[in-house]
């Protein structure tokens, strides 16, 4: 049921935010790691001041945009136990604060890319969807069984050249359209709402600069998953691995027992790591090894891993193995030749979201009252609210209605973003209310 939203409002403004280009760019320290990024959240900005949401703010220098939704009805006493000691100041009644969280970057994953070209199909026929006939680039309708579910639907796909954007653009217009209709119907009882876009998510460094003083909340919710329905409280941790390899490099005509191609050390440290657990044999809670980038001379090499696994003992192991591994190539060589530098980029969020489970439940209620069948599964990545869980606002995640996420083949399903729009409405009515009633226009 997608009562309260327009589809061609929606269609618009989710094309209008996908043909801003804001690709982020990682190996970057500061936010934002593209000055592009801005381009969007001027945007947002100026849309959320013109609709007349309250504290809209732009962090100019690190690119978040940051308002508030007024709540209009306070919480039960019993609640005021639950809440965060560092927000009170910013408590206008006593409601819990919920917040909504979507990232502007899109990720760095077809080569060359420089623009994105949205292109509407108003409803899908369930055949191949060819994107670009001049450079035979097609989606294959049996290679993605996803699009089975979306005959008759209005679909927003790529022309080839670049990822769309749905990741995280469908979970940025979701959020909007929710602020625009809280604002525009003031008879629909809700907690204070905070928002904020954040850039560089994809690079790992979205919340490098979170102002906590702007998104002071209780709660909140990343929109940022895949198919409508997805809710997530678990995923992976995460660290990189930099493995660095010094080489010797002399003219290969008199190179006899003195050469040493560090290209050739580097395959045999990936060799030994083990070879079926990596992305494309492991699913559901498997961790995995994942080389990731890979450059080299003769005189040295450089591998960048990420290693994933949502058990921390076996998380802790894995960065055991990448480190033996060194130990053993360096061993075979009788000398330290091999470097390996390991950063943890994120947590498992499942311990700081189970003593909050009402913020599962509640979606699932929210999603049940507009037909969408809640999905829990673990994330196989992570999202700004991992993070963000650890900085004491416990954050599930929500799907948006996207899908083949950093992929030329990324496409964006309209009626399952208006479902979307819906569950959050639900979701910042409830937590003022108590009760998942239907919201009703007057």
């Amino acid at each position: 049921m997608n009562d309260h939203f327009d589809k061609d409002e929606i269609t618009d403004r989710f094309v209008s935010y996908a043909s801003v280009f804001t690709q982020s760019e990682e190996g970057h320290t500061d936010t934002p790691s593209t000055d592009r990024q801005r381009d969007l959240a001027r945007i947002l900005t100026k849309e959320l001041t013109d609709m007349g949401a309250a504290d809209v703010y732009f962090d100019e220098p690190h690119c978040y945009v940051y308002a508030t939704i007024p709540g209009n009805i306070p919480a039960k006493e019993e609640e005021l136990a639950k809440r965060s000691d560092r927000i009170e100041k910013h408590r206008e009644n006593m409601a819990p604060i919920l917040g909504f969280v979507a990232h502007m970057d899109t990720v760095d994953a077809v080569p060359g890319a420089s623009a994105v070209h949205p292109r509407v199909i108003d409803s899908y026929d369930g055949k191949d969807i060819v994107l670009n006939k001049d450079l035979g680039i097609v989606l294959p309708s049996s290679e993605y069984p996803d699009l089975t579910r979306m005959i008759g639907k209005r679909l927003v796909v790529t022309d080839g050249t670049s990822v769309l954007g749905a990741d995280d653009k469908a979970g940025v217009v979701q959020i909007m359209e929710m602020a625009s209709f809280f604002l525009s119907h003031p008879d629909i009882p809700h907690g204070t709402l905070r928002i904020m876009f954040t850039p560089d998510e994809e690079t790992g460094n979205g919340t490098a600069n979170v102002d906590f003083d702007h998104f002071a909340c209780d709660y909140a919710y990343t929109i940022d998953g895949g198919r409508i329905g997805e809710l997530e409280y678990e995923n992976f941790n995460a660290a990189t691995a930099v493995v660095t390899i010094t080489g010797k490099s002399i003219h290969p005509g008199s190179a006899k027992g003195v050469m040493r191609n560090a290209c050739l050390v580097a395959m045999e440290y990936a060799a030994l790591l083990p070879a079926l657990e990596t992305p494309y044999y492991t699913e559901g809670y498997e961790g995995f090894y994942h080389l990731e980038e890979m450059q080299g001379v003769t005189d040295k090499a450089v591998l960048t891993y990420i290693i994933r696994d949502h058990d921390k003992g076996i998380f802790e192991h894995r960065k055991d193995v990448v480190k033996k591994a060194a130990r053993a190539i360096n061993a075979r060589y009788g000398e330290d030749i091999v470097d390996v530098s390991l950063k943890d980029s994120y947590y498992n969020m499942k311990q700081k979201i189970e003593p909050h489970m009402h913020l599962v439940e509640n979606a699932k209620k929210a999603m049940e009252k507009v037909g969408v069948t809640p999905i829990i599964d673990p994330i196989r990545g992570g999202t700004d609210g991992c993070v963000l869980s650890y900085e004491g606002i416990p954050c599930p995640n929500l799907g948006t209605g996207g899908y083949n996420y950093h992929s030329r083949y990324e496409y964006a399903c309209i009626d399952e973003m208006m479902q979307g729009c819906e569950i959050l409405i639900r979701l910042g009515s409830y937590y003022a209310s108590y009760e998942l009633d239907e919201p009703k226009t007057h």
